[in-house]
């Protein structure tokens, strides 16, 4: 039974597991969002965690819980993640992004 995933750095996805085909939530309360970011956006893309494709951004909206998006997964691979805000700051996890 699919059920959600609590990541390091304030990240929350679900279901986990996800598979192809399917909507796949992400919720973001980490360092952008405490920070007071006005807007933050998903940066992701698929593959190993050194060669992501199909790399785009999606804005995600503030709700109580943080800053959160759906998107649809696409492709059966690793699914990789970071962060940044409008004003171009960046929350990678240290370097170590997030991936599902």
């Amino acid at each position: 039974m699919a059920s959600e995933i609590r990541m390091q750095g304030g990240v929350v996805a679900s279901p986990y597991p996800v598979n192809t085909g399917e909507n796949l939530k992400i919720i973001y309360n980490g360092l952008l969002a405490q920070s007071g970011a006005d807007r933050v956006f998903l940066h992701m893309g698929y593959g190993p965690s050194t060669h992501w494709a199909s790399i785009h951004d999606q804005e995600m909206m503030r709700t109580d819980r943080g800053f959160e998006t759906t998107l649809k997964v696409e492709r059966p691979d690793r699914i990789n993640f970071c962060f940044k805000d409008s004003a171009n700051n960046w929350d990678n996890n240290n370097g170590m992004n997030w991936s599902v």
